[in-house]
């Protein structure tokens, strides 16, 4: 069993915090191997019928792991996980869990409030950086072009039925049973049109006519594939100044391999690495800053910056995403700056070795690799 080294830190960090952890990610992104993996935790899979009778007694079940490290693997299976692991929050704090589950039980309300100041919540991504070495370390296209599952990266050759088997899965286990959503071709559709668009400007009334659906429809479809953490979808920084877009949104596959596989490519061409970066960099700063209010940046006159970060209290940092630093073409960070003239300026290249400066049209921008920005950026 491979070992996730920069998350199995980010665990023990967490618990540092919190006895109680809420582990997210996409469906095979991992949650379960990792959780096995942790030195002396008991496992415990609450889609057992056993399990969840055992369970059934929060207080005795937890007194029996006093001061041990417990998995509650798919915890969303149980009738009420909010108040066990508010028991366990509140009661058993020297018990450290570890809880995985649904996405969107996370997000919901009634867990949230629950749970308010009682759980940190760490959200395992498709791999980054980190988790390249420990899986051997290949060469990056291979992670573009596989995408970040570990099971698909690993696949003895590019597994083309896992991606339809992962979306059907998908559909069945978490669409139906959080959402039972209708129109299944309608939803897959629009799924695989943003997986093909992705990174591009999205515009409901176009996939409305493409799904035949309505124009709500495609808003609900949408609102559902980010709370599940199937697509990212970043809103415009502005100012509300009449030049810059202000309302249409950007969206993101969650994984460069549905990328690759949705449009066909069973092999990377040098055209194709741009953009495929551009989401590997999206992931890292995900994996690395656990957020994803990251947002994008347009004006009327198509100057366009791919991510704009903005801490509470700081200006914001303007981030282009480019495979090689050669293709950097400083307008569109000047065209920013004259409109938010205060913050950072990077551009991160694959090719950077060492970090430096240029000035380009009195504009400061540093050069650096992707461990670069992320230190920069406080991650």
């Amino acid at each position: 069993m491979r070992k996730r080294h920069f998350w199995l830190k980010a665990l023990d960090a967490a618990w540092r915090r919190r006895s109680v952890v809420w582990l997210s990610g996409v469906r095979r992104s991992g949650k379960t191997t990792l959780a096995r993996s942790l030195p002396g935790a008991e496992y415990f899979d609450c889609e057992l019928p056993r399990v969840r009778r055992e369970l059934a007694d929060p207080e005795a079940f937890l007194a029996g792991l006093r001061g041990k490290t417990a998995v509650l693997d798919e915890i969303h299976r149980l009738g009420d996980p909010a108040q066990l692991l508010k028991i366990a929050a509140d009661h058993f704090p020297r018990t450290r869990v570890l809880a995985t589950g649904s996405s969107t039980l996370g997000a919901s309300r009634k867990f949230r409030d629950t749970l308010a100041g009682r759980k940190v919540e760490l959200w395992l991504t498709p791999m980054m950086t980190a988790d390249l070495a420990d899986f051997g370390a290949p060469e990056l296209k291979h992670r573009l072009l596989r995408g970040g599952l570990p099971p698909f990266f690993l696949a003895d050759s590019f597994p083309e039925r896992d991606f339809q088997e992962w979306m059907d899965a998908y559909w069945a286990k978490d669409i139906q049973e959080l959402f039972r959503l209708e129109r299944h071709h309608s939803f897959q559709r629009f799924a695989e049109l943003l997986f093909i668009q992705s990174g591009g400007m999205f515009e409901a009334t176009r996939f409305a006519r493409d799904c035949e659906v309505s124009r709500t429809t495609i808003v609900n479809y949408l609102a559902v594939l980010e709370a599940t953490f199937v697509v990212h979808v970043l809103k415009p920084f502005s100012a509300r100044r009449a030049t810059e877009i202000v309302a249409a949104p950007k969206v993101y596959a969650f994984d460069s391999g549905f990328v690759c596989h949705y449009r066909g490519w069973d092999a990377i061409r040098n055209d194709d690495l741009g953009v495929l970066w551009e989401h590997f960099v999206l992931n890292e700063l995900h994996a690395r800053l656990q957020t994803r209010d990251i947002r994008y940046w347009r004006d009327k006159r198509q100057h366009e910056i791919d991510f704009v970060f903005q801490r509470r209290g700081k200006p914001p940092a303007a981030i282009e995403c480019k495979w090689s630093a050669g293709e950097f073409d400083a307008r569109n960070l000047a065209a920013f700056r004259q409109a938010h003239p205060r913050g950072e300026n990077f551009v991160v290249a694959r090719d950077v070795r060492r970090p430096y400066r240029r000035s380009v049209s009195g504009v400061e921008i540093q050069f650096l690799d992707l461990e670069g920005l992320v230190a920069r950026l406080g991650g």
